[in-house]
């Protein structure tokens, strides 16, 4: 069993995956085509009868299918490698104490990640070793929870290494946000799904910062509460390095 994957191909079922990481798929089950919609169907199933499933993935070593990410969100690393964001954000928020993650990387020579944590999961953590805090902000910065996130992302980095197609992509630095990600702040979907790109935008300031080799950037930012009011929040952020590990090659 491969928990972490969808296993391998039923029988009669192939899978092709391109240059770019989509999984193709062709079957005798799959549909002819979308009911009097040449076009809908000309945009999924090509001439060759290949379904194209517009997620991203591969084989792995075993034959099994991993799917790591939607197509059209997967990015490259300077040096090729693939950069597959929502599957280190996973991968990330499986940890309790974190509760969202922002991964960046798309064109650049390495991987960071911007960091929520869960409050309540960190604040009991941090009671139960006797360390005071004023709050969100005050608790993120903490060395000690920074210590904590630290071990959680090079838990992360040691699992990237086992695979040889993200193992490029290991996050080598990382810093934990003064403010939680809100969709009333337009860094999350009514879905709570990350807008990266709005992100990456609204702080450019820590982008540059994580890139830029710094361990401390100063940040303000305006926010809005739920009675309607608006105001901001700043902080002096540390930035962190993270242990990276060298791939593991497959057994033979």
């Amino acid at each position: 069993m491969h928990a972490d994957t969808v296993g391998i191909p039923c029988r009669d079922v192939q899978i092709q995956v391109t240059d770019s990481g989509e999984i193709l798929v062709k079957s005798p089950g799959l549909l002819k085509e979308y009911y009097k919609n040449p076009q809908a169907t000309a945009e999924v199933k090509d001439q060759d009868g290949w379904y194209h499933t517009g997620d991203a993935g591969f084989l792995d070593a075993h034959g099994h299918l991993k799917i790591i990410d939607r197509a059209k969100d997967v990015g490259r690393l300077v040096d090729g490698s693939m950069f597959a964001p929502k599957y280190i954000e996973n991968k990330l928020k499986f940890f309790p104490h974190i509760k969202e993650a922002v991964a960046l990387g798309d064109g650049r020579d390495m991987v960071c990640v911007m960091v929520n944590i869960d409050f309540d999961a960190v604040g009991n953590w941090a009671e139960k070793r006797n360390l005071p805090y004023a709050g969100y902000t005050d608790l993120a910065q903490k060395p000690e929870v920074y210590q904590l996130i630290r071990e959680c992302i090079e838990k992360v980095n040691a699992d990237l290494a086992a695979d040889e197609k993200l193992a490029g992509s290991q996050v080598h630095r990382f810093l934990v946000l003064h403010k939680e990600l809100d969709a009333d702040d337009g860094e999350l979907t009514r879905t709570n799904k990350v807008r990266r790109g709005y992100i990456g935008e609204k702080y450019a300031v820590l982008l540059e910062a994580l890139y830029g080799g710094k361990t401390e950037q100063y940040v303000e930012t305006q926010v809005k509460f739920e009675d309607g009011r608006t105001g901001s929040v700043s902080a002096t952020l540390k930035i962190m390095d993270v242990r990276t590990y060298p791939p593991l090659k497959a057994a033979a």
